[in-house]
């Protein structure tokens, strides 16, 4: 049987994959699991429960909390609210889990759930295990007032953007860090849409604000950080100073800058390691990257004197990463960045408030990512394919080492498997746009021929 947690939690369809029934027997499990491991001993348990802006995160985030109130945890529903924003509040409110319904960046019908335990950090495979396992188990049901109590509250946003902004002040060392600023703001139609501006509005920008409006059906609707065309036009046409967009639950967060050109994990990920290594807060002059960054990346960061450890594709294994090595900054291409001086995962408005004190302070975002020349990169997304056997068809594995083979150091070419999504990426490096999207093509060919289900 498939393990159900990804990479990033439970996510699949909203009521075929991820049904009120599976939300609320996963609830249950894990109150019983952490039960079990001594993490509610000696007082009454509580979590702290947000979702995106999906029509479904409302009846599965009710779902969520009848599971959890059931087996005797208090619960403080949220509502909306951006996931590292419930990282946060777990953490400050001392609750004993967060949960937080949204499938991310993935299209309106598809949710998802994911876990934090206390401190905000992600459970541990060994955990999410556990509550798979315990599914369906026979339990002793508590009555009257041992049951848990729902409390429906947004009072904790404002606790949430306090803490926003005193993060941008003191990496800043200014009271209004985006003082002079236009930023022209895509929330997505996601959780964002009202934290992110206010936040931004809050350190000094003037802020534009466009797909800021859920309905519940719009959410990553061809808008947001993964869709970054209409933002370039609309940052050109308004005379904007940058542009900066977030996905569903704001976890990850891409710029633009004032030309209209495309800001990505890599630029933000090089300027956040400069400014910290200047400032001594970038631990070790070493920060967390995966194997997607691109190579630019890398000769910047040797060129500042900054080491770059590696992991693979997944926020979690950036964190765990950071964990081992007590790092202080990591992230992806994607735009997810965590910086463990804030935060205990990748917080897309956190992102975009300290990038923005960067553009401030130096008065072009464009002028500081011209330090970081990347490589042309292309990246194709086969779809309909057998990824249990990337790594295993002869074919394939020789139209790759060719294409290796004529990139040389000049170059680079990974193929992985999605671990959210039923996709195998392509992704090739080269000195030219056309290279990289030549070697792609080729490659992408084979695995559609090849790996076809």
């Amino acid at each position: 049987m498939a393990r159900l947690f990804g990479t990033d939690g439970v996510r699949g369809v909203a009521n075929r994959d991820i049904t009120a029934e599976l939300a609320l027997d996963l609830a249950v499990a894990a109150a019983h699991v952490l039960a079990e491991r001594g993490e509610f001993s000696g007082h009454r348990p509580r979590a702290v429960l947000g979702r995106d802006t999906r029509l479904s995160g409302q009846f599965l985030s009710s779902a969520v909390a009848a599971g959890l109130a059931s087996a005797g945890v208090d619960v403080i529903d949220l509502g909306a609210m951006p996931t590292p924003g419930v990282a946060y509040l777990t953490a400050v409110t001392e609750a004993d889990l967060g949960v937080v319904i949204s499938a991310s960046h993935n299209p309106m019908p598809d949710n998802g759930i994911k876990f934090f335990a206390r401190g905000g950090v992600k459970l541990p495979d060994a955990v999410e295990q556990a509550i798979e396992e315990r599914l369906g188990v026979a339990w002793e049901r508590p009555t009257g007032g041992d049951v848990g109590e729902v409390i429906v509250s947004d009072d904790l946003h404002a606790e949430y953007l306090a803490h926003l902004a005193r993060a941008v002040r003191e990496f800043s060392g200014s009271p209004s860090p985006l003082d002079g600023l236009m930023i022209v703001v895509d929330g997505a139609h996601g959780a964002a849409s009202a934290i992110g501006p206010a936040a931004l509005e809050a350190a000094g920008a003037t802020v534009v604000r466009m797909h800021c409006e859920p309905n519940g059906r719009n959410i990553n609707a061809g808008v947001g950080s993964t869709h970054l065309g209409p933002l370039a036009a609309a940052v050109v046409s308004a005379g904007a100073d940058m542009g900066v967009a977030y996905d569903g639950d704001a976890d990850r967060c891409l710029a633009i800058d004032h030309t209209g050109a495309i800001v990505n994990g890599d630029h933000i990920l090089g300027l956040l390691a400069t400014a910290m290594s200047d400032a001594g807060t970038l631990y070790r002059d070493t920060m967390v990257a995966t194997v997607m960054s691109n190579l630019g990346l890398h000769h910047a960061m040797r060129e500042a004197g900054i080491d770059i450890v590696e992991t693979a594709v997944g926020d979690r294994y950036v964190l765990e990463a950071m964990r081992e090595g007590g790092y202080t900054l990591g992230g992806e291409q994607s735009g997810h960045v965590i910086v463990s001086r804030f935060a205990t995962t990748g917080d897309g408005i956190l992102t975009s408030l300290l990038l923005a004190s960067l553009a401030a302070q130096s008065g072009s975002l464009a002028e500081l990512v011209s330090r970081i020349n990347t490589l042309p990169q292309v990246l194709i997304n086969v779809s309909g394919v057998d990824r249990s056997r990337v790594h295993t068809d002869a074919d394939l594995a020789e139209a790759l080492e060719a294409a290796r083979t004529a990139l040389g150091d000049e170059g680079r070419v990974l193929l992985r498997a999605s671990g959210t999504e039923p996709l195998v990426r392509v992704m090739v490096e080269a000195a030219t746009a056309e290279d990289a999207q030549s070697h792609a093509d080729r490659i992408a060919a084979v695995v559609a021929a090849k790996l076809s289900l």
